[in-house]
């Protein structure tokens, strides 16, 4: 059901939906109530345009973004590495017979990295599929599975968990696949803005990890004016939807805290 609500929600609370219906609805107002309908629409219309083009997604992104350091090795050994789905096109991977990958491929570039790089690390792969209907949807690990060596990584190196839907899976679903052993060092794999709320759930099913975090959007103190609308107004919903899911899942115990830091 969480599932389920998670993705009808959101349809209508991210900022672009909402702020789009609210215009239309300001137009059909002002067919009766002409002032309140066109105050509604233009106030909409001007929030959009902000949303859009002013450093607002960069103010909202940042502070996800900078929770968690980046990465550094320091030589500790790597018993293994989990890289989250959420980068793989399945539909077009499927149609095109090659890895499609969306604005998060980052991720994928970091598992090929990461396992040439500790080669006697295990390599996971935590992605089912995120349609709202599962009836003959492909998962993020087969089209992985069939394109593994593209990345530079034989396929039969990377273990792989097919049935997650969403972050709180990954991270159960994971813990019972590896049975991490207490004192290993697990590489979490994620995108930056994502890596709070993902931490937080692999700690809540009793995985330790250690941040990996890939795919930032935001330069460090940088605030982005966007070059379109639409480029700000894809990174705004994708913060809100990110704060939104720190809330919810904390308010759904799925992790112990709001804000989830080192």
């Amino acid at each position: 059901m969480f599932f389920v609500l998670s993705k009808v929600l959101w349809f209508l609370a991210a900022p672009s939906n909402l702020l789009l219906l609210l215009v239309v609805a300001g137009a059909g107002l002002a067919l009766r109530w002409r002032r309140l309908g066109a105050g509604l629409a233009a106030l909409c219309g001007l929030a959009l345009l902000a949303g859009g083009v002013s450093p607002l997604a960069s103010l909202v992104f940042s502070p996800l973004e900078n929770r968690f350091p980046e990465f550094r090795d320091d030589g500790a050994p790597v018993a293994g590495i989990v890289v989250l789905g959420g980068a793989v096109e399945t539909g077009l991977s499927a149609a095109r017979g090659q890895l499609v990958v969306n604005d998060a491929g980052e991720r994928m570039i970091a598992l090929g990295d990461l396992a040439r790089r500790y080669p006697a690390a295990t390599v996971v792969f935590a992605g089912g599929s995120g349609r709202l209907t599962g009836d003959g949807a492909v998962s993020e690990s087969a089209i992985t599975r069939r394109h593994a060596a593209s990345l530079g990584v034989p396929p039969e190196r990377i273990t792989y968990e097919n049935r997650s839907r969403n972050t709180h899976e990954n991270a159960t679903f994971s813990a019972e696949l590896v049975k991490p052993k207490p004192g290993e060092r697990w590489l979490l794999v994620t995108s930056a803005w994502h890596m709070p709320r993902a931490v937080g759930c692999f700690r809540r099913a009793g995985f330790t990890v250690a941040a990996y975090p890939v795919d930032y959007r935001t330069g460090p103190g940088a605030l982005t004016i966007h070059a379109t609308a639409g480029d700000g107004l894809f990174e705004l919903d994708i913060a809100v939807r990110e704060w939104l899911g720190l809330a919810a899942y904390r308010a759904s115990g799925y992790t112990e805290a709001v804000f989830p830091g080192p």
